[in-house]
């Protein structure tokens, strides 16, 4: 194979298939003959233009499998652009495959250059709609914080935070483990006029709260055993930038009047010190803890919450995130198949429903966890549902106002479809059982395309 774009022909007319490989000298031309053919070359090959003869043997005479070649050929690889080359009743023959998905139709007897012309035009348009579904991974541009999301859910979330983020104001972020609080933080800080400034995270869960404090607010010389020398604590280390306190919730109560004495003054004191120290840093906190509960059992001091919490923005689990999960099971599959499993190129129909049934109760690190380990044991170039080795879906409860119930499910739906089938229009209404047209018109009702 060369570097050149692959152009799948299934055609059994010798004669013809000569002309198309005369005519496509700019493509790498693949020519089968036959249905079972033709699904090993989409598979083997993943091309992005398919000419199909709907006259196939062993019913040269007929369509039934051509149409059946059709199905199997989108069903593979649904962003595929299927230019049918048909003979036989013409017209309702085109009809019906362009229904059932197909890019394009030709009749007989073939014009190669007006041929030709069309199946430029297909590989024009699978080309930008690729580039669309990088776009659409990196969160619709830029990709606040390095996000990969696609769903309504975060982008509500990504676009109340690019609000806040110019405005000098403390933001707390409530979500479980594993929904990238840490990655929306960052973004905060990009966005901000202190991007030019440092960074700083700490887990306030993963230091012992002995030495929490040293590590917030820095120890002078002599301060305890084992302090040789004078240590900036990591808030003086974000001095012009920001400081992400993540699992806020875990900050001892000793320790929480030390941090609202600096939110409050914007001073601190190193341990064994007795020096006032200005510091300028924006605070952004994170954790998984209902912290109202926290302020209510005494547990988490309201005066400190509430300058902590002068913006609160929820983060949504995974479960939550219509279409994200199989979206970013791909993201995770580019990501991690370059090193162990260089063949590995996406996701089979199958895993992609697992994944969607799938509750995610550790969120995206689980995901990308799983998504790792199925590279890695994957046999073939798609991870299947059984290399997820996923246990059963979930089942969840809904309001019980009809209009709500179903325009929550059809956005679901309509999410997850456009996940699975990689932003191709006519591959998600074919999975939602709809027509283009209606699928449009859903999509601008409910407000999840432009």
């Amino acid at each position: 194979m060369t570097d050149k774009p692959v152009l799948l022909v299934v055609e059994d007319d010798p004669g013809l298939v000569r002309q198309l490989r005369w005519a496509y000298e700019g493509y790498e031309v693949v020519v089968v003959p036959d249905r079972r053919t033709a699904i090993d070359a989409v598979r083997l090959h993943e091309p992005a233009v398919v000419t199909l003869d709907l006259g196939l043997p062993p019913d040269p005479d007929g369509t039934a499998e051509g149409f059946a070649c059709l199905a199997e050929i989108l069903a593979a690889k649904p962003d595929a652009k299927v230019i049918v080359v048909t003979g036989h009743g013409a017209r309702e023959s085109a009809v019906r495959a362009i229904a059932d998905g197909a890019w394009d139709y030709y009749g007989k007897p073939i014009d190669i250059d007006r041929l030709g012309l069309i199946v430029a035009r297909a590989f024009h348009v699978h080309a930008l709609e690729a580039e669309n579904r990088q776009l659409a991974t990196r969160g619709g541009g830029d990709g606040f914080g390095g996000l990969v999301y696609a769903s309504p859910e975060m982008a509500a979330v990504t676009r109340t935070l690019e609000r806040v983020a110019p405005a000098d104001v403390s933001v707390m972020l409530l979500g479980a483990s594993g929904t990238g609080k840490e990655l929306l933080a960052r973004g905060v800080h990009d966005a901000s006029s202190r991007r030019g400034g440092a960074f700083v995270a700490i887990n306030c869960a993963a230091i012992p709260e002995t030495l929490l404090e040293a590590e917030l607010f820095g120890h002078e010389r002599g301060a305890f055993t084992g302090a040789i020398r004078a240590v900036e604590g990591k808030i003086e280390q974000a001095a012009g930038g920001t400081l992400f306190l993540d699992e806020i919730g875990d900050v001892p109560l000793a320790v929480q009047v030390k941090l609202l004495r600096f939110l409050q003054e914007r001073v601190i004191e190193r341990v064994g010190g007795r020096k006032a120290i200005p510091v300028d840093t924006r605070v952004v906190c994170a954790t998984h803890q209902d912290v109202d509960a926290m302020v209510a059992a005494g547990r988490f001091r309201d005066d400190l919450y509430y300058r902590l919490a002068e913006i609160v923005v929820r983060i949504p689990p995974l479960r939550e995130r219509s279409g994200d999960a199989a979206l970013l099971a791909r993201h995770f599959i580019a990501r991690h198949a370059g090193s162990p499993r260089v063949g590995v190129t996406g996701l089979s129909a199958a895993a992609a429903a697992a994944i969607d049934a799938h509750p995610w109760p550790g969120n995206v690190r689980e995901l990308e966890n799983r998504i790792k380990r199925a590279v890695i044991m994957a046999e073939g170039k798609r991870v299947t549902a059984a290399d997820l080795d996923l246990g059963q879906g979930r089942t969840d409860d809904a309001p019980l106002n009809l209009r709500a119930v179903r325009e929550g499910a059809d956005r679901r739906a309509i999410a997850r479809a456009l996940a699975r089938a990689e932003g191709n229009i006519s591959a998600a209404s074919r999975l939602l059982g709809i027509s283009r047209p209606t699928l449009y018109d859903l999509l601008k009702s409910y407000g999840l395309q432009g």
